[in-house]
């Protein structure tokens, strides 16, 4: 299959899924539920909307400093500005074509500033690897402080008065049945495809593991990898931050602090690897996620979409303004040198 043709039909599922999950999030609202949405939004604190902006502006410029770390080894020191704009055109990018803008950005910071832009993909794949485990600790806090999630996640998925608890155990092996069988069709279906067999399997996993494993020792290799770590978790509490200061934005959500905001970190961080932007599938998991700690449904969905709106907004804006001004401020910088 031509690889364009294979990255269309890609993204045209992803954003089909988004698309049906919007659809799902709503099609059982009652009037009731509705008006509830009504009046959330006529009372929310839109001003709040404000700092939140800020927080994440602020997160996505600390991910600029983070990624200057991870290049100063290879002998460049990129300036802050030009790293920080090609960040969020990378972010924009993928709110278009998912994994565009990791390369987008590659290649925005590679021809302002003169790094070859085969070294900068390193830089960039050793940065999920660290988000990835970065996600995993999120999600091992979140169970930490509160290990009765996960009955309540079948609680809400499988709540009827005839469900017995012997029903909701059997409904969560059923799940991970599915969930398991989910995977293994597909690990098969690729083997076919690829033509692998189990030593080709054996020798991809062994290949993950080692990509984990360098990602996190190459940290010990940075000259400043304390500052890399610190502005990791800077990053991350910025986020929970963000969803906290969300909370205060509707009268209904005000009285939820910290333990619920590291739930809404783990759902909507998942909601914006699934869909490209996250369109649907993080309003959809915020409302689900809410479920659980009785909030309206209707309600639950607000909140979900001011979240998701509030993130976008910062890049679909931050991300254009840095599109024109790049140029702009390269000219200058360069005419400064003359």
């Amino acid at each position: 299959m031509n690889k364009r043709l294979r990255t269309i039909l890609q993204y045209s599922f992803f954003l089909g899924l988004g698309i049906f999950l919007v659809w799902w999030s709503i099609k059982d609202l009652s009037a009731d539920d509705k008006s509830h949405i009504k009046s959330a939004l006529k009372t929310a604190r839109y001003w709040l909307l404000i700092p939140v902006f800020g927080l994440l502006l602020l997160s996505h410029f600390i991910r600029a400093l983070r990624w200057r770390l991870l290049i100063e080894p290879l002998g460049y020191l990129p300036t802050k500005t030009n790293t920080f704009f090609a960040v969020l055109i990378g972010y924009l990018a993928n709110q278009a074509v998912p994994r565009l803008g990791e390369v987008l950005k590659c290649t925005v910071l590679a021809r302002y500033e003169k790094i070859p832009a085969d070294k900068l993909i390193g830089t960039i794949i050793l940065e999920r690897i660290i988000d990835a485990l970065t996600l995993l600790i999120v999600f091992a806090i979140t169970l930490l402080i509160q290990p009765h999630l996960y009955t309540q996640l079948l609680d809400t998925f499988f709540s009827s008065p005839d469900n017995t608890e012997e029903k909701k155990k059997i409904a969560g092996w059923i799940i991970a049945l599915i969930v398991f069988g989910v995977l293994l069709i597909a690990l098969i279906v690729w083997m076919i495809k690829k033509k692998k067999n189990l030593t080709d399997l054996k020798l991809l996993i062994k290949k993950i593991i080692n990509s984990i494993v360098q990602g996190v020792s190459a940290i010990k290799h940075l000259k400043k990898r304390k500052q890399f770590i610190f502005l990791s978790i800077l990053i991350w509490t910025i986020y929970l931050m963000g969803g906290y200061i969300g909370f205060l934005a509707l009268q209904e959500t005000e009285h939820y602090g910290i333990k619920e905001a590291f739930t809404v970190l783990s759902a909507g961080s998942i909601g914006m690897i699934v869909t490209p932007g996250g369109i649907g599938a993080y309003a959809w998991l915020i409302q689900k996620t809410m479920l659980l700690y009785g909030l309206n449904e209707g309600i639950a969905l607000a909140f979900g979409w001011i979240l998701w709106l509030a993130q976008t907004a910062v890049i679909l804006i931050g991300g254009l303004i840095s599109f024109v001004a790049l140029p702009y401020y390269n000219k200058r910088k360069n005419l400064a040198k003359r």
